[in-house]
């Protein structure tokens, strides 16, 4: 068996097609048009009125917080539990980020904590949908009701993925997604702000855009970013849209055959199946060990490894990061959940293209490494 990458793509559809029209074309840069196509469709497929297509699902952060006029002592309620892009502009911005732990069954925030965080400062809830199942959003909808906040929905790993029915993406003031090629949907890079908000929407556009101005192009009024997308990145945007339900049901797949073949090792946490508001879409399929195996996820995957199996670990919570520890930030605050999450937790290949042989080749080396133990 060759090395199994923590994920492998799949470009099935008509990728190659429509980046030949681009090349033969010539329209090769954000003027395109399947940038503007990509961007319809896209909002269209999660019930959003505007789509703004970007470089990245970090750009798409940093706007989406720009937007939203987050600044000098604002706060914005986050997980502590996410990728670095989230806080980043929040943190450049002036802003205040007040986290929350995670529940440790969802692997997601813990929405029930979230209230008692609530101050006069605060501005924001930032929920990040994590590795497969949504966030709890209906209690997060009626507190920003109830306290006029804004809502950031980080649904980068959430393509095709639904709460009660809805697509996730749909639920926030404004909402973002990542393209990056271990998504569902992958244009190499980059990224989608979607909105219903058409003042917002012009708004992410001018920000992505270096805040140009129709008739005085090169005088400025505000700071934005070159954070266009290409018509390159769209085209096979697109084509991978159009596969966005097969890509799904696969991924379903591949999660539930890594659920029978692991079922029976013990001391693992597997990823939970559903909940009552949807069904794991198992955007990366994570293990977290117990604490009875008396070993860290990061031996595990030294062994896995050696076994040529990719993974990846969990992320690292923000209160720990030492890019903000070394600036005095977030001193003694202690979210337990996501600490042991970080220590304990990885994940293993699951991507689009992984066959089903090569899932059994997985399942069997971590059975046999851990039955070792």
């Amino acid at each position: 068996m060759s090395f199994i990458p923590v994920n492998e793509p799949l470009l099935s559809g008509n990728e190659k097609k429509y980046l030949q029209e681009c090349i033969e074309t010539g329209w090769i840069s954000s003027e395109g048009s399947f940038v503007k196509e990509f961007e319809k469709q896209f909002a269209k497929k999660v019930d959003r009125k505007h789509g703004i297509a970007v470089s990245s699902g970090t750009g798409a952060l940093d706007i989406a917080v720009a937007s939203l006029g987050i600044g000098k002592d604002d706060e914005v309620i986050m997980p502590t539990f996410t990728i670095i892009s989230c806080i980043t502009q929040i943190i450049r911005s002036g802003a205040k980020p007040i986290f929350i732990d995670n529940d440790p069954f969802t692997w997601n925030m813990d929405v029930s904590q979230v209230e008692a965080k609530i101050t006069k400062k605060t501005k924001a809830i930032m929920i990040v949908h994590i590795y497969g199942l949504p966030v709890d959003m209906q209690p997060i909808l009626d507190l920003a009701k109830k306290y006029n906040l804004k809502i950031i929905e980080d649904a980068a790993e959430m393509h095709g993925q639904t709460y009660n029915g809805k697509a996730c993406g749909s639920f926030g003031d404004i909402s973002i997604f990542s393209f990056y090629p271990n998504k569902h949907i992958t244009t190499g890079e980059g990224g989608m702000l979607v909105t219903n908000n058409e003042k917002l929407a012009e708004k992410c556009r001018s920000y992505r855009n270096l805040c140009f101005q129709a008739q005085k192009r090169f005088v400025h009024e505000e700071l934005g970013w070159n954070y266009r997308m290409t018509n390159l990145q769209a085209a096979v945007g697109l084509a991978q849209l159009e596969n966005l339900n097969k890509h799904v049901v696969r991924k379903r797949e591949i999660g539930n055959l890594y659920n029978e073949l692991l079922k029976n090792i013990p001391n693992i946490q597997l990823p939970l199946q559903n909940t009552d508001y949807a069904e794991n879409i198992y955007w990366v399929y994570g293990i977290i060990l117990k604490d009875e195996l008396n070993i860290t996820a990061e031996k595990i995957m030294k062994k896995l490894g050696a076994e040529k199996v990719g993974t990846r670990p969990f992320f690292y919570p923000m209160h720990m990061q030492p890019v903000f520890t070394k600036k005095g930030l977030f001193k003694n605050e202690k979210y337990p959940v996501a600490e042991n999450m970080a220590q304990q937790g990885f994940y293993i290949p699951s991507g689009l293209g992984i066959s089903n042989e090569q899932i059994k080749y997985v399942a069997k080396t971590l059975k046999s490494i851990i039955e070792k133990l």
